[in-house]
């Protein structure tokens, strides 16, 4: 009797209010006869679980977070430090403490892994969980691969490490691409793959026919992204206020919380919506399900994200697969995902009259609005789905053909 062929699948903090992404890829191997076994490292706070899937993936992951003094010593023992000596002494102190940190848990997967079969592990980040996944393979391991999601300098120390033993990998975005060789020179794998996260084509696509702004009555905005200074909703709102002041009477619904649960930046827009006299006009309503998500997207009129740095935008695939119009900003891999005046619209960042402006523009062009969201979803559905990076992680992580590489 033949069992389904296995892989390990590594997520920090897992399931936070962003990783929809994640379960659509996981649940995209397990139609391809796959079965994944979740690792995370620790429980994201209470307030950022929000998804109606949340509390399975928590039943069915097995967190690494915890730190065993004795265990981490006896781990770090078995690896001779030879291996990683240079990365030492070439970033100093950081990284040291960070494989202090991640021998336990890296001993915890090797047992995990040994026990299930898995021969190898994916890790969605470039953070101290791929570190984890180093020690683990050091020590006799699985073999593990990761995906590079945002600038890599954002990801910590022991990146030549990281990237140095990995079988594979891949980076969600062109633009991240071209910081790999820069960084990590001789240490690139020669297998490195640009393949973004996607959405499921299923799940995201209308109730309803799209219906453009009628003039004179109440503009229905949607944002969605994590309560963060770098996710600019602050000039979103900047642009409400000056929509409002020519007399349109926008109204913006963000959807998303801050790292800290509520405790965090979300005051900070708070008060800046009190203090510009938007309480009745801007919501923000925390940490919500996929399925509000897709609700407010079939309500919307635009979907608008000033983001001040992204790799790519998953919240821009899912309101593009909605064929909601939308207007970004011209920053990180966004341009690889929105063609101008094609598929939406892009502004500079930190930039809330030109954001005003180009809303104001969309509303008032019912046609082009239109003709946004009808590119914008035909442009996911060539480029975006979420089932090109679960083919690529299996096929890869399996050792089956290899497509063209980068």
């Amino acid at each position: 009797m033949s069992t389904s062929p296995k892989i390990g699948y590594l997520i920090p903090e897992f399931p936070g209010q962003t990783h929809i992404f994640f379960w659509r890829e996981i649940e995209a191997l397990e139609r391809m006869g796959i079965s994944v076994s979740l690792f995370s490292t620790r429980r994201p706070p209470a307030g950022l679980i929000s998804h109606k899937w949340s509390e399975d993936a928590i039943a069915r992951t097995e967190y690494l977070g915890v730190i065993d003094a004795k265990a981490a010593a006896k781990t770090a023992l078995s690896v001779s430090p030879t291996i990683y000596a240079k990365d030492i002494l070439s970033e100093g102190k950081q990284l040291a403490k960070d494989l202090a940190v991640t021998t336990g848990a890296a001993q915890l997967l090797k047992q995990s892994c040994t026990r299930q079969g898995i021969s190898h592990v994916h890790v969605h980040s470039c953070g101290r969980a791929a570190l984890v996944a180093v020690m683990a393979y050091l020590m006799g391991g699985p073999s593990y691969s990761v995906t590079l999601h945002g600038d890599i300098d954002g990801y910590g120390a022991g990146q030549r490490l990281k990237w140095r033993h990995a079988k594979f990998a891949t980076v969600v975005s062109e633009q991240l691409n071209g910081q790999l060789d820069q960084v990590l020179g001789p240490d690139r794998p020669s297998r490195v793959f640009v393949q973004p996260m996607g959405v499921d084509l299923n799940a995201l696509r209308r109730d309803r026919p799209y219906q453009p702004y009628p003039p004179g009555e109440a503009l229905r905005l949607f944002s969605c992204g994590r309560l963060n200074i770098a996710k600019g909703h602050q000039d979103l709102i900047d642009s409400v206020k000056l929509l409002r002041d020519k007399g349109i009477d926008a109204r913006l619904t963000i959807a998303g919380e801050d790292d800290q649960g509520g405790g965090g930046f979300r005051k900070v827009l708070e008060e800046k919506i009190t203090e510009l006299e938007l309480d009745n006009a801007v919501t923000l309503l925390g940490a919500v399900s996929a399925e509000d998500v897709r609700q407010q997207l079939n309500d919307a009129h635009l979907f608008v994200l000033a983001t001040h740095q992204e790799a790519i935008g998953v919240a821009y695939m899912e309101a593009m697969a909605c064929e909601v119009p939308t207007t970004g900003t011209r920053v990180g891999g966004v341009p690889e995902l929105i063609h101008h005046g094609v598929d939406g619209v892009l502004v500079e960042p930190h930039a809330p009259n030109d954001l005003a402006a180009a809303i104001q523009l969309v509303a008032n062009s019912p046609q082009d609005a239109m003709r946004y969201g009808k590119s914008a979803r035909s442009r996911i559905e060539e480029r975006f789905d979420c089932r090109k990076g679960a083919e690529l992680i299996a096929r890869e992580s399996l050792d089956l053909t290899i497509s063209k590489e980068i």
